[in-house]
């Protein structure tokens, strides 16, 4: 199968390394690279099978200048939504393209353990059983993938649990103990569960790979951007310097914004995002995460 990855960083880098063991794969982006199977970005659009790996706050503008309908089959392999419209990725999609063309990768995975062809499991959601089979069909032997029709509970999942990293990271920093960064994680995840049955997601999916998996792996490990972002806020530094450290998107950023926004708007209590938005605008850490424990 003729696979374009649109998306050159990290994670759609890791993705290329792994597609192109079963398959023809190439790789794109805006900004050319010089890296193995790249291709100019118009040549890449015109393959029947995509998947993108691009910044979520890039999407709409990516997929407004870039792309034309050609009923291609999507893959989308980012996390997060819009801070401005407060969009889900589907919904920015579906703009653009048929919903059953439509697919989406979540679950635990570090770009540097699928480069190295590590096993792992990942979840495809999709509204069309076919596509996602098709998908799964793609991925090599070290990847086990699942199926799951929960679209909206996915994005979500993976989404949200950006931002309990950014606290796992905080907590780590400030040296609170095994005992408070489980705590921390396991509302974390009731949390997201909470936000998700107000659009409708399944419970179950927030314990699976997507939710649970995913979340256990970012908000526990310096191999996540955002948790390094939590690193970073725990010792004071900025956001501004924090990031430019870090040298890549942290998604959790903006999505803590988008969900607060959203939680606002819709009377959702999330409490941890909550103050990571404050962390994230300069409250001091300890006092951030003090108050939250403050909360019943």
């Amino acid at each position: 199968m003729k696979i374009a990855v649109i998306g050159a960083g990290k994670w759609g880098q890791a993705l290329y390394s792994a597609l192109k063991i079963n398959n023809d794969c190439i790789i794109s982006s805006r900004t050319k690279r010089d890296i193995e199977g790249f291709v100019e970005l118009d040549k890449a659009l015109e393959c029947d099978y995509l998947l993108f790996s691009i910044s979520t706050q890039k999407t709409h503008e990516f997929l407004r200048s870039n792309f034309k309908a050609k009923n291609q089959k999507i893959l989308v392999a980012s996390k997060g939504i819009d801070t401005i419209s407060g969009e889900f990725l589907h919904e920015i999609y579906s703009k653009f393209a048929p919903s059953e063309n439509l697919a989406f990768l979540s679950g635990p995975s570090f770009a540097s353990e699928v480069i190295q062809g590590l096993p792992c499991a990942l979840v495809i959601s999709s509204k069309n059983d076919e596509l996602a089979q098709i998908w799964a069909s793609t991925f090599p032997s070290f990847i086990k993938p699942y199926i799951s029709y929960d679209v909206i509970g996915a994005e979500i999942c993976g989404a949200y649990k950006n931002v309990i990293a950014i606290a796992g990271g905080v907590c780590a920093g400030l040296g609170l103990g095994q005992n408070a960064r489980a705590s921390l994680i396991s509302r974390g995840l009731v949390e997201m569960a909470r936000f998700g049955e107000h659009f409708g997601a399944k419970s179950d999916t927030f314990l699976g790979l997507s939710g649970a998996g995913d979340l256990f792996l970012t908000a526990s490990s310096e191999l996540s951007r955002n948790y390094r972002v939590g690193l970073g806020l725990a010792s004071g530094f900025s956001l501004d310097e924090i990031l430019a450290q870090i040298g890549e998107v942290a998604e959790g950023v903006a999505t803590a914004y988008a969900i607060t926004k959203i939680a606002q708007q819709k009377a959702i209590y999330t409490p941890i995002a909550s103050q990571v938005v404050d962390m994230l605008g300069g409250k001091d850490a300890k006092e951030a995460l003090k108050d939250l424990l403050k909360r019943r």
